[in-house]
């Protein structure tokens, strides 16, 4: 256990900041799953600058490698200019 007034705290805040990447993260995930699964180009054209915009924000925040967020970008984006 944690002897330090400060590590105590550390506890605190490193628990909040990870349910906070978490739930960051898994919403990502849904809205991937949701643009991966749309039929109509018009509806994925809408979806992808949000999902785009989420992974640009997870990547920032080192929540996900930006490698990751660039190559999910990539396929998604190709994924869209087929349906088109």
């Amino acid at each position: 256990m944690a002897n330090h007034k400060s590590a105590i705290k550390r506890i605190r805040t490193n628990a909040a900041k990870r349910l906070r990447n978490r739930y960051q993260a898994k919403t990502t995930r849904n809205a991937i799953k949701k643009l991966r699964t749309t039929t109509t180009a018009e509806e994925a054209k809408a979806l992808l600058p949000k999902v785009v915009s989420m992974l640009d924000r997870l990547a920032k925040k080192n929540v996900i490698h930006k490698k990751k967020a660039s190559n999910n970008k990539s396929k998604l984006t190709k994924f869209v200019n087929k349906l088109a």
